[in-house]
C-alpha cells in the first residue's frame, strides 16, 4: 500500500475549514496525533475569517496545556508574522509567542517593543513580562 501524500494547502484549507465550523476539539486532537501541523499555524494566522483567526487562539491555548512539550513547534511559523506588514498579525504574533512561552524569542520580542504600533508594542512587552514570569517560576 502506497503511503498517503496529502498537499500541505489542502492540510491548511481543511484545518481552517474545520475551524470556521466549529471543529476545535477534532483539530486539537489532529496537532496532538501530528505535531508537523505547528507548522501550519503562522499561515494560518493569515487567514481572512475572523473565526479562524479567534479558534488559532483557542487552539493554542488549550494545547498548551494539552501538548506542552510541541506547542513549541509552532514558533517558527509564527516569528515571521512579527515582521509582517499587518500590525494585527504583528501584535497577535506577539501575544501567541508570549502564550507560548518561548524564551528564545525574546530577542525578537525585545524588538517587536519597538514597532511604530502601540498596540504591537504593548503586546510585545507584555509578552517579554509573561515568557520572564514563567523562566523565574520554573
Amino acid at each position: 500500500m502506497k503511503p498517503l501524500h496529502i498537499d500541505p494547502s489542502d492540510i491548511k484549507t481543511m484545518i481552517a475549514d474545520y475551524m470556521e465550523k466549529g471543529f476545535l476539539e477534532n483539530i486539537i486532537d489532529m496537532f496532538k496525533h501530528d505535531a508537523s501541523l505547528y507548522s501550519y499555524i503562522g499561515e494560518l494566522m493569515k487567514d481572512e475569517r475572523l473565526i479562524v483567526r479567534i479558534g488559532i487562539s483557542a487552539l493554542l491555548d488549550t494545547l498548551k496545556t494539552e501538548d506542552p512539550e510541541n506547542i513549541s513547534k509552532a514558533i517558527s511559523s509564527i516569528l515571521p508574522l512579527l515582521k509582517d506588514k499587518n500590525p494585527v498579525l504583528r501584535s497577535d504574533a506577539a501575544y501567541f509567542i508570549g502564550m507560548i512561552g518561548n524564551k528564545e524569542s525574546i530577542p525578537l520580542l525585545k524588538e517587536a517593543a519597538k514597532d511604530e504600533d502601540e498596540n504591537v508594542t504593548v503586546i510585545a512587552q507584555e509578552a517579554i513580562e509573561e515568557i520572564e514570569s514563567k523562566i523565574t517560576t520554573s
